[in-house]
């Protein structure tokens, strides 16, 4: 972990406070940690999707073999229904 921490005050509701209040306690963690840990874990998160979506985006498009079926052929229910 880094050692170099930010005090930061942050504004909840009622709910919401003594809701995680209580999973800090079960967690045995302070409340400044635990909302710690969930902020770097979302974080986290987030970063991962970004990686993967950038991943994503930079891979060539598969080419496919044979022909593209025709509107009209893509969207024959008849046809379907006959095999």
């Amino acid at each position: 972990m880094n050692a170099r921490l930010k005090n930061i005050t942050i504004t909840l509701d009622a709910d919401t406070a003594a809701r995680v209040r209580v999973q800090a306690a079960e967690r045995d963690m302070s409340l400044s940690r635990y909302v710690g840990e969930v902020l770097r874990e979302q974080t986290r998160r987030t970063d991962q999707y970004e990686q993967a979506y950038r991943a994503f985006l930079a891979e060539k498009p598969l080419r496919m073999k044979g022909r593209y079926l025709a509107r009209d052929e893509a969207n024959d229910r008849a046809s379907l229904r006959r095999r």
